[in-house]
């Protein structure tokens, strides 16, 4: 291993930790959960770090980071609705988007032959958003109570941020698509 992938190495623990994430969460254990995701956090910083002073970016990486986000996210979600913390529709709403992402991607890649991940500024805002909404979910349950005007104003917000994102990601893969072939032809 060259020191190039260490923060892919770092990046692979994270998506690793969502287990242990997943099982505090089922046992109800929110300080664990919270110690849990500030390393993970901290391993995404740490990473994105590496990267950027080093210079290590990997095409793996470029795949890797945000699959890391997204496991992480995702399991969360799934899990906080699970215990009743989050609504299922909106755990609906985030795998819709993803998979609209997803299937844009992959369209894309098939009519191009070329995909180039580059996640946009509305995207960046919702999962800061969803993130958000999860920990403080979490703190509600378990640490301190918080005002239930701020949980709904957050989930109005993941919601409004999510159904934003999923649209800019539809416009924005066509956009990609029309001008390619433009170019083609």
């Amino acid at each position: 291993m060259t020191a190039r992938q260490i923060p892919n190495l770092i990046t692979l623990l994270r998506i690793l930790l969502t287990g242990p994430i997943i099982w505090a969460l089922v046992q109800r254990e929110y300080g664990l959960v919270l110690l849990l995701v500030v390393v993970a956090g901290a391993s995404d910083a740490l990473d994105g770090w590496l990267v950027r002073r080093y210079g290590w970016y990997t095409r793996l990486g470029g795949y890797l980071d945000p699959l890391a986000d997204k496991v992480l996210v995702v399991g969360a979600y799934t899990t906080v609705a699970y215990t009743g913390l989050l609504p299922w529709w909106l755990v609906a709403l985030v795998l819709a988007r993803d998979l609209v992402i997803i299937g844009g991607a992959a369209a894309f890649r098939a009519v191009t032959r070329s995909l180039e991940m580059q996640p946009l500024g509305i995207s960046k805002l919702n999962t800061f958003l969803q993130i958000t909404l999860v920990l403080s979910v979490i703190i509600d349950a378990g640490v301190l109570a918080l005002p239930q005007s701020y949980l709904d104003g957050m989930l109005a917000l993941v919601t409004l941020t999510t159904v934003s994102s999923g649209v800019a990601y539809v416009v924005t893969w066509s956009r990609k698509t029309l001008n390619h072939r433009r170019h083609v032809s």
